[in-house]
């Protein structure tokens, strides 16, 4: 309690305010459980008695379990203040030709940026340069990663968890960017991967039959695999295909459930008295891979092993609720990591769409497609004239091309020149462009030719729940 009690409330933000609740009501919890002595329980109750009171005078809002501060949930819900970002599960936009502030993000979801220090600390304990994501920023904030550290500095073992929702045949380069990155965490810290594909999710919102959701699945999947990730660690399932074989998969979604109520969704996801009760329970499906004893088959049936999930931001609304159940129902709290959005070419106010063809360049595209769709679509930073740019140089912050180089050039160095010649108005906006082509061209193409190795035989295998190289 003393961490509490040292804390000053008054510069805490509401979403701390309540996490702080939160936390020292299942500390109170167990302590009731344990049979702690009276005096000790006491004293737990009254901190938990004035925390309460401080959240509800700095928001006007009574402490209720699951349910964020008002400020949180209207914008999950897709109201906004003036100027505000909306990102939700489904919906990212902005008016901000840079796209989304994501320090204010930050402070609004309430997680920890990942600093200089954190990004030290993981190449310490791997040994390895950390990868580009990490070094520019593209994951920036994170929830408990440093327990993770711990844990692993100390020789305890953990398991990966991403995801993809499988809304069309073809991914585009921005769904990559999970899997790119899960795949180095696999390799460095040499751990097993689950992948959840959400079929049953893209059936209850969007115009697919379940045939066809589990056919984009399947599509996925392989897409998926030709990343390069090792079948002897990596478990991938569709929720359609795996909920039905894994009676500790759909214990878990059960437990989660019972803890969640109606009125507690809507306030994290927004949802209607209209909306069918599949997206009222699907939450809970989402969570239950965060929890070791999902996988029996993996993990001998251990609920204690810690799961770290690399995601982009929009789907931290899942995890917040996860985290909140999980102590409830005895079981450990997701750790998470979280990226930026990859910005559609048309510009940063929006990520990329799988059902506009011309806001993405496609797994499918060939060299030619990705060429034009740059030349055209790419939203530019440059100036209007080639004298302006000259004189005045380009904006790197709202160009779209440099942004997508930040994300796919490994080269430090050579990003940075090219920053700096834009900047300058020595390089243009074509020959940046260029650049941009040169790079996604060979990229997409060896993308291809393995996804063409990727056998139906190897999908079954992947796919197909079992023991894998870890021992548990």
């Amino acid at each position: 309690m003393a961490d509490i009690e040292n804390c000053d409330l008054k510069s805490l933000s509401p979403l701390q305010l309540f996490e702080k609740v939160t936390e020292q009501g299942e500390k109170v919890r167990a302590l009731k459980a344990g049979k702690a002595p009276k005096d000790e329980i006491d004293a737990a109750v009254r901190m938990l008695l004035s925390l309460k009171l401080s959240y509800k005078t700095a928001t006007g809002q009574d402490y209720q379990a699951g349910l964020p501060p008002r400020d949180l949930a209207s914008i999950n819900n897709g109201t906004k203040e003036e100027d505000d970002d909306l990102v939700d599960p489904w919906t990212v936009q902005t008016s901000n030709a840079k796209g989304v502030d994501y320090d204010k993000l930050i402070v609004r979801f309430g997680s920890s940026k990942i600093d200089t220090d954190l990004i030290n600390r993981i190449e310490r304990a791997t040994g390895q340069k950390p990868h580009r994501f990490l070094r520019r920023g593209i994951f920036f904030s994170h929830r408990d990663m440093d327990q993770v550290l711990h844990a692993y500095e100390n020789k305890k073992s953990f398991y990966l968890y991403t995801g993809r929702g499988p809304s069309s045949q073809a991914m585009h380069v921005g769904h990559l960017i999970p899997f790119i990155f899960t795949k180095w965490l696999q390799e460095v810290f040499d751990v097993p991967l689950v992948i959840q594909l959400t079929d049953d999710e893209k059936y209850l919102w969007k115009d697919l039959t379940t045939e066809k959701a589990y056919e984009y699945a399947i599509e996925n999947v392989k897409d998926i695999i030709a990343c390069g990730f090792d079948i002897n660690k990596t478990f991938i399932f569709s929720d359609l295909d795996y909920l039905g074989t894994s009676t500790g998969f759909y214990k878990n979604i059960v437990r989660v459930q019972k803890h969640v109520t109606f009125n507690q969704v809507k306030g994290i996801f927004g949802f209607t008295d209209s909306d069918c009760i599949g997206k009222i329970g699907f939450p809970a499906i989402q969570a239950a891979p965060s929890f070791s004893s999902s996988f029996p088959q993996i993990f001998n049936g251990k609920e204690n092993i810690q799961c770290l999930i690399p995601c982009a931001i929009d789907q931290d609304p899942y995890f917040r609720m996860t985290r909140d159940v999980a102590p409830r129902i005895g079981l450990l709290k997701p750790a998470l990591m979280h990226s930026v959005f990859f910005p559609a070419l048309q510009g940063a106010q929006t990520k990329m769409s799988a059902s506009d063809p011309n806001s993405s360049i496609f797994l499918t595209d060939s060299p030619k497609q990705i060429k034009t769709k740059i030349n055209k679509h790419a939203f530019s930073g440059g100036r209007d004239t080639i004298e302006e740019h000259r004189k005045y140089g380009g904006n790197c912050d709202v160009d779209v091309s440099f942004m997508y180089l930040t994300f796919f050039l490994e080269d430090d160095d050579r990003l940075e020149q090219l920053k700096q010649a834009y900047t300058s108005g020595e390089l243009l906006t074509g020959e940046l462009k260029k650049v941009l082509i040169e790079t996604l061209q060979p990229l997409v193409a060896a993308h291809q030719e393995r996804r063409k190795q990727v056998t139906d035989e190897m999908v079954k295998q992947f796919m197909t729940p079992r023991k894998l190289a870890f021992e548990f």
